[in-house]
């Protein structure tokens, strides 16, 4: 009646180590990050619920703009730990532009040549609604961490757990409802 399914041994090892090594870098505590990788998380979760609702891509693109900056703050933090002569070399300016430039190439010309990025009637101010969802997104994001970085310097400590997290994640979602409800009243002045 039912056909009994032969195992594939080698996947099943792979599945079994992958769970392994999954679980045990659960357990061991990792060292701080510049924006932590929960928030990357948070802000990606975010994009892709918006697409897949169906929000208009303004709003999109805000949560775009905050992943490549969180990203961006993730690579200069990774980078900065490696003992590479190159990057020693180069200014935190510098770096910071670079791993700005590198994200924003891996992120843009994917939709541009998947027609999502370009369309003449999907603009807001004459600029693509992506893209300046993004660069609101990416100033959103910016002022939510240093938001947090001044809080911990006035208050000499966080004011509740995850507070990393909130900020910026908060200061995108407050941009996104806003440009929701209002933003259509700059769809006029094209």
């Amino acid at each position: 009646m039912f056909k009994r399914r032969r195992i594939n041994s080698r996947f099943f090892q792979k599945l079994i180590a992958f769970s392994l090594v999954a679980g045990i870098s659960a357990l061991v505590p990792k060292t701080a990050y510049a924006v932590c990788p929960i928030c990357t998380v948070a802000v990606g979760a975010g994009l892709g619920l918006s697409r897949y609702f169906g929000i208009d891509d303004s709003v999109t693109g805000i949560w775009v703009g905050g992943l490549i900056i969180s990203l961006t703050l993730w690579t200069v933090d990774w980078l900065s730990k490696k003992n590479w002569k190159v990057i020693k070399k180069l200014s935190s300016r510098a770096t910071v532009g670079l791993s700005f430039l590198f994200w924003v190439l891996l992120t843009y010309p994917p939709l541009y040549w998947a027609g999502i990025i370009g369309h003449p009637f999907n603009t807001i101010l004459e600029i693509d609604k992506l893209i300046f969802g993004s660069i609101l997104g990416a100033i959103a994001f910016t002022i939510g961490v240093f938001a947090d970085k001044k809080v911990r310097k006035v208050r000499g400590k966080q004011l509740f757990n995850y507070q990393k997290v909130v900020f910026p994640v908060v200061s995108l979602t407050i941009l996104s409802l806003v440009l929701y409800f209002y933003g259509g009243y700059l769809y006029g002045l094209n």
